[in-house]
């Protein structure tokens, strides 16, 4: 009898608690397919999205329902249903109907939606702080496909990488395919905290889905869109502040839906190559609020990467606002015969408007743990919520074989033992890495070529190194690396040996190194050994200014907490200063001559400094006021902060310790915060420092403060570098103040040229200052177009003598 009992019981819970699927194709009066309808039940905020073939499925439990069919530019359709058992239901949508109606032209001929944006702009602030917080769930779907490609690229035959990523014989196919789950929460104004709860790739079993909410995130009540590298301005809403300054608008209808007025309005740039949205809004009318988007850019908006890219964004009733209830990207390019595209789509659903939050719940912004990516394909038949096509299924299980077998030891293995097989022309060009994927294990050797170099000290010199790198920690995703160099110069004929480790030590990181080296007197290394090789051996410059130490250095640096750091370095170094050894060059023009390698008395080669020995600590802590981290199973990931970070530094010359002859203190502070957003301007960074000997009984020139400075061609990047300042003579033992700023226009101006708008050029402008006591008000302007990663500048210096000068400078690299 108890057995009966519970048979029943169990029989009556299964029923109650059983899910049924309701599955079905929304097309449109032709029998084409809609894709990304939305479908959701009435009065709730649960629903999905039909797939790019228009097919949807949704999992309910028995019951009676409304459930909407929804589309841009299609009137919904309701269907009332009893819901037993799976059930298929097609729908067919036809095309809405926008009437003009008694619409009111004004008596300068404005159209009528102009007064319809006037109030949607006027209400914008009003429903973009409506919502003070929410949490929702969130599936995200993402897919990119090569649409064509040349049938060989750099030499290699495509059609043989191809099948590395699953393509055809036609160099077609899916090269990406990921879902995702998150729980999303949020609270005004703009703290997010995000929890992936599964993710899916195709052909990465232990890989994480690069799909995020925030990333998809698109707030046209916000009066910029602000899309990362796919465009170097912030694109403008068409309800934005100055929206009337930018866009041209057209009333096309209004029609009524579920009981609400809705105004359809054509949005088109006023001048082509803003960068501006086109396509189709909806406004409801009474309330102005957003009913729904279909825009577009293109390349004239000057976007990067792609062709095209169209986001459709649709809203549904929680309490007494509106939510988004599905985002969609979808997006086209081509780059060097590589033809691609491909969609994001995401659906939020169970919105809770009132929920309660703790003060810590927003420091984490993403969290994603290891179980996220151990979900089975029955969980997500179960779970996702827009129907996979056929092509997606087959991707998925074609993939999900290899990617097993691509796990094994055998296979890591049998790869390892081809891209180790030794090369000759590595050793030459390139490096030679031996790699051993299943113990997380790398042995890598320089190239003999990266390894020659010339200065005027050593001569032509060998400067060859090798390291060893293993992952200690799964976990966190810590490795352990040990280094080492070789050095000899054969014009002074001596010989430098270095060794080094960095050891993880949760949450710190222990750095130790010791034996001899050949080192620039500037510590910033301000020139390349490349770049002085050049110069030497080409123009007869040589920059570069060495000496020789012998050395052991013990550091330790990691986060305290948040965005609080902190460091700390003590070293011992004996110290000799170099004469030069070889004046060779293979050309020798009449308009340089080699200098001595004292930078302070260029004509004779006497000693800068005596041999001396030097024992200093270093400290250095700095802040940036954000606390915002990711969690990911290998570690946190803090959060570059919206704020300046502030730094301090202490350096103390240590007497009388291990022969150590120095004895000064120095201290120093610095603010510094790169790439400002300052929405149509572009951005901005900048740095300032300032320090001052507070001791100075005896130091030598390797203990100075030292400036980044430049006087070839080429620099590098870096916020705190100068264009056109001396390597060396301006270092200073005493005090110093230093400031540099940089303006990124984002092409705000050049955009507007005809022609040269093509070239997606950003206009960049800096500034750069230092005052010392031997250097009073130095400072320089320079002005400048980047593109991609290649910058070229003209600057000039303002100051006095040989310190006033014009030059150009070429940066490679961000």
């Amino acid at each position: 009898m108890k057995l009966f009992l519970s048979v029943i019981f169990l029989s009556v819970s299964i029923t109650a608690f059983a899910q049924v699927n309701i599955s079905g194709k929304i097309t449109d009066e032709k029998s084409n397919p809609i894709p990304f309808a939305t479908i959701y039940i009435k009065n709730t905020t649960q629903g999905t999205s039909a797939n790019i073939e228009g097919n949807y499925a949704l999992q309910l439990k028995p019951g009676q329902y409304t459930i909407l069919y929804r589309a841009v530019g299609y009137k919904p359709e309701t269907k009332l249903l009893d819901i037993k058992a799976a059930t298929i239901i097609n729908v067919t949508l036809t095309a809405e109907t926008y009437q003009l109606g008694d619409v009111t032209i004004t008596s300068n001929g404005e159209d009528p939606a102009y007064a319809i944006i006037r109030k949607a702009i006027k209400k914008r602030k009003t429903y973009l702080n409506e919502v003070k917080a929410y949490t929702c769930d969130v599936y995200i779907k993402g897919l990119q496909k090569l649409l064509d490609a040349p049938k060989r690229f750099l030499g290699r035959d495509v059609n043989e990488l191809g099948r590395e990523f699953g393509l055809d014989s036609n160099r077609r196919g899916i090269i990406y395919l990921s879902e995702s789950e998150s729980k999303f929460s949020y609270r005004h104004p703009g703290q997010v905290h995000e929890e992936m709860i599964s993710s899916k790739v195709s052909g990465r079993n232990r890989a994480f889905s690069f799909n995020r909410a925030t990333d998809l995130s698109v707030n046209f009540y916000e009066n910029f869109e602000s899309w990362g590298g796919l465009s170097n301005r912030p694109l403008i809403s068409p309800i934005a502040e100055n929206a009337l300054f930018y866009y041209n608008y057209k009333l096309l209808g209004q029609t009524t839906e579920n009981g609400e007025n809705i105004a359809k309005i054509q949005v088109m740039p006023k001048r082509r190559y803003d960068p501006c949205f086109k396509g189709i809004i909806y406004i409801i009318k009474d309330s102005w609020r957003l009913y729904g988007v279909d825009l577009y850019v293109t390349k004239d908006a000057n976007i990067n990467f792609v062709d095209t890219v169209k986001v459709s964004q649709q809203f549904f009733p929680v309490n007494n606002s509106w939510m988004p209830s599905t985002v969609n990207f979808e997006f086209k390019g081509s780059i060097l015969g590589f033809k691609f595209g491909g969609y994001f789509i995401s659906i939020y659903k169970n919105y809770n408007l009132n929920p309660s939050f703790d003060k810590k719940d927003f420091a984490e912004v993403l969290r994603i743990t290891r179980e996220v990516n151990k979900k089975d394909s029955a969980y997500w038949e179960q779970s996702r919520p827009v129907p996979l096509t056929e092509e997606e299924k087959a991707d998925y299980i074609k993939k999900d074989k290899v990617a097993q077998h691509r796990e094994s030891k055998e296979y890591l293995d049998s790869l390892d033992k081809v891209n180790n097989k030794f090369r000759p022309v590595k050793l030459f060009w390139g490096g030679v890495n031996i790699r051993k994927r299943y113990e997380k294990e790398t042995y890598h050797f320089d190239s003999a070529l990266g390894a020659l170099l010339f200065n005027t000290v050593e001569g032509f010199a060998f400067n060859y190194g090798a390291s060893y790198t293993k992952q200690i920690d799964t976990l966190n995703n810590r490795y352990l690396r040990l280094g080492a160099h070789l050095r000899y110069g054969f014009a002074d004929k001596l010989f430098n040996a270095n060794v080094n480790a960095t050891v993880p030590m949760h949450p710190f990181t222990l750095n130790i190194g010791g034996g001899s080296d050949i080192a620039d007197l500037n510590q910033t290394t301000a020139i390349t050994p490349l770049n002085n090789t050049l110069h030497s051996l080409l123009l007869r410059q040589n920059f570069e200014k060495l000496y020789q130490k012998q050395f052991v250095d013990i550091a330790l640096s990691g986060r305290i907490y948040g965005g609080w750091r902190a460091s700390a370095n003590i070293g011992w170094s004996n110290r000799k200063w170099l004469p030069n050894a070889s004046l060779y060059s293979i050309f020798k023009p009449t308009y340089n001559e080699y200098t001595s390698n004292n930078p302070l008395n260029l004509a004779v080669d006497v000693p800068l400094f005596p041999e001396n020995k030097a024992l200093t600590l270093s400290l250095r802590t700095s802040y940036d006021f954000s606390n915002k981290y990711e969690t990911y199973p290998a570690g946190r990931r803090y959060l570059p902060s919206k704020y300046p970070t502030i730094g301090f530094s202490y350096v103390k010359g240590i007497n009388g310790v291990l022969g150590s002859v120095v004895d000064y203190d120095l201290i120093s502070a610095d603010i510094s915060k790169i790439n400002i957003p300052l929405g149509m301007f572009g951005r901005t960074s900048f740095y300032i420092g300032a320090g001052k000997f507070i001791n100075s009984n005896n130091l030598y020139y390797p203990d100075y403060k030292q400036f980044a400075g430049n006087h070839t061609l080429f620099y590098q990047s870096g916020i705190s570098k100068f264009l056109l300042l001396d390597y060396y003579t301006f270092s200073t033992g005493k005090q110093y103040i230093e400031g540099h700023f940089e303006q990124n226009f984002s092409g705000f101006f050049l955009n507007k040229i005809p022609l040269i708008r093509k070239l997606r050029l950003q206009e960049i402008v800096n500034l750069n200052y230092l005052s010392t006591p031997n250097l009073v008000h130095y400072s320089e302007l320079a002005f400048g177009v980047q593109y991609l990663n290649l910058r070229v500048m003209y600057g000039h210096s303002f100051n006095s003598g040989s310190n006033t000068v014009s030059a150009i400078r070429v940066r490679i690299g961000f």
